[in-house]
C-alpha cells in the first residue's frame, strides 16, 4: 500500500508577537499517523496546533497539504474551558454542531449527514444519551462528546489537545482506548500531551520539541 503524506511541515518557525519559540522544524504527518506530540509549557505545542488549524501563520518555513485535505476539514478538540463545560445544549446539538463544516451556506443538515453523527455518536458511546444537557454530564461523557463533533468535521485527521486533562484515571483510559480505535479503524491522530507514558503505549510517532533538533522522534 503506498503511504500518502497528508502534512509535511518544512523549517517552520513558530512563535508570536516577534518572539521565536521554536525554529527548524521538520516532519511529516501520513495518512493513519498516530502522533503524539510531547513538549513543556511554553515549548510550542499550542502554538503548533494554532499553526496545523491554520488560525496562525509560521513565522517562517512551509506546511504542504497533501492526499487532497485542506485546513479547513481537520476535526479538532481543544481544551475545554469552564464555560464550555456549561454550555446549554444537548448532546446531540454539540455533536451536530461538527457537521457545519460539511454544510458550508445550507441552513440544515441532510439525512446523509445526520446519519453520519447518528453513527459517530453510537460509535462514541453517547448515543444512548443524546438527548441530555451537555452540562450535566460527567468530565468524560463531555470529552466524548466534544470527540464526536471533532469527528463529524472530518473524514481524515484528527487533531486533540490534551483530550484526558481533568479526567479521573478509568475515564482517561476509556478516551484513551476509544482515540485508538478510531485510528484502527483509519482516522489519522496528531494529539498534544504531556502524558508521555500514554503517548508511547498508543501513538506510533512522538514528536518531543523540547530541545528540538530538527527530526521526527520515533517512539522514544
Amino acid at each position: 500500500m503506498t503511504t500518502k503524506i497528508l502534512i509535511k511541515c518544512s523549517d517552520l518557525v513558530l512563535g508570536y508577537e516577534g518572539k521565536v519559540i521554536i525554529s527548524g522544524l521538520n516532519f511529516t504527518v501520513n495518512s493513519g499517523d498516530y502522533l503524539c506530540i510531547t513538549g513543556k509549557n511554553g515549548s510550542g505545542k499550542s502554538t503548533l496546533m494554532k499553526v496545523l488549524l491554520g488560525l496562525m501563520k509560521p513565522m517562517a518555513g512551509q506546511i504542504s497539504w497533501g492526499a487532497g485535505i485542506k485546513a479547513t476539514e481537520i476535526g479538532y478538540l481543544p481544551q475545554q474551558t469552564q464555560i464550555q463545560k456549561d454550555f446549554p445544549a444537548t448532546v446531540r446539538e454539540v455533536a451536530y454542531s461538527g457537521l457545519i463544516n460539511r454544510t458550508g451556506l445550507r441552513p440544515f443538515y441532510t439525512p446523509a449527514e445526520k446519519k453520519i453523527a447518528e453513527s459517530n455518536m453510537l460509535k462514541l458511546g453517547i448515543a444512548d444519551i443524546a438527548g441530555r444537557c451537555y452540562r450535566e454530564l460527567s468530565g468524560g461523557q463531555q470529552q466524548r462528546t466534544l470527540l464526536a463533533r471533532a469527528l463529524n468535521a472530518t473524514r481524515k485527521v484528527l487533531l486533540l489537545d490534551e483530550p484526558v486533562a481533568g479526567l479521573d484515571p478509568a475515564a482517561a483510559l476509556e478516551l484513551y482506548k476509544i482515540i485508538k480505535n478510531l485510528n484502527d479503524e483509519g482516522t489519522t491522530i496528531i494529539m498534544i500531551s504531556h502524558d508521555i507514558e500514554s503517548s508511547l503505549n498508543y501513538a506510533n510517532h512522538t514528536l518531543s520539541i523540547d530541545n528540538y533538533e530538527g527530526g521526527i522522534r520515533i517512539n522514544e
